[in-house]
């Protein structure tokens, strides 16, 4: 290699988790607190150290009482880079997460001191927007969805494999910090992530809960291309694409819904690309 190894420099776990390839080293002599400053030698392609650069920065504040689970989850984001900080108790999970302001937070729903729901309703209260990932072995449809009205962005039930949590975690992270609130407005669009209504203009848009994901989606990223694939993904959970029409059939559903007669068209195919949502004409 060009570079001439150091005492600071070693495989990076972080980027290559449990296999690093055997002749990419990181520097990892710029250390601030317990974050990390990434340097590429000049064998490693910049753009793929940004985005460990990016990964280390990440800060995940897991409010959990089970010191097994916290330990097997704190582990394994570890590995795939975050910076993890546990708290065992609901009143200094709370006093962490205003203070440390956590990139997301995971939050058992069941926590000694004070409630996961409560942790989570007093710091939306504080208009703070963190995503916020809830644990529970609470899995009724009414769990569910009191977790997220009480502003829980996501609600994972237990048990749960670990790479579906870090799957969770990375989704909320990617979403823009613009669509943290509880209401998404796109032109006429109108989508109430609380009430898990829609509407655009004053008509009432009735929704079945794909098509509410799906239009969430697009919302979030209003004109700009979505493929077949990265629906299938993000609102479907696919990591692979099947050869399937399930976009097709439910994006033509969404369009007779969202697209009434004599409205402007919003949802638009461009054939052979993807689907775009488009805020004007």
């Amino acid at each position: 290699m060009a570079a001439e190894r150091t005492a600071h420099e070693w495989r990076c776990p972080v980027l290559f988790g449990r296999n690093p390839w055997q002749f990419q080293v990181v520097d990892m002599a710029i250390v601030s607190g317990t974050r990390a400053e990434v340097r590429a030698c000049t064998s490693v392609p910049a753009h793929v150290f940004a985005a460990v650069g990016y990964r280390l920065m990440t800060k995940v504040l897991l409010i959990e009482d089970d010191s097994e689970t916290a330990e097997e989850i704190t582990a394994e984001l570890a590995d795939r880079g975050f910076e993890v900080e546990w708290s065992a108790n609901g009143i200094e999970g709370l006093d962490k997460a205003r203070l440390s302001r956590p990139d997301a937070l995971i939050v058992d729903r069941q926590l000694p001191g004070m409630d996961g729901l409560t942790v989570i309703e007093a710091l939306r209260k504080d208009q703070v927007r963190t995503p916020v990932l809830v644990l529970s072995a609470l899995s009724s449809v009414d769990d569910r969805v009191r977790g997220l009205r009480m502003g829980g962005d996501d609600y994972l039930t237990k048990p749960f494999a670990l790479v579906e949590l870090v799957a969770r975690v990375e989704a909320l992270l990617r979403r823009p910090a613009e669509s943290r609130g509880t209401t998404l407005r796109v032109g006429p669009l109108e989508l109430d992530l609380i009430e898990r209504t829609a509407k655009r203009a004053d008509r009432v848009i009735d929704l079945l809960p794909r098509e509410f994901r799906l239009l969430e989606y697009m919302m979030q990223r209003s004109d700009q291309l979505l493929t077949r694939a990265m629906l299938l993904e993000e609102v479907w959970n696919y990591k692979f694409v099947p050869t399937t029409n399930l976009v097709d059939v439910h994006m033509g559903r969404l369009r007779h819904k969202v697209d009434g007669p004599g409205e402007t068209a919003m949802i638009h195919n461009i054939r052979g690309a993807g689907f775009i949502l488009r805020t004007g004409p």
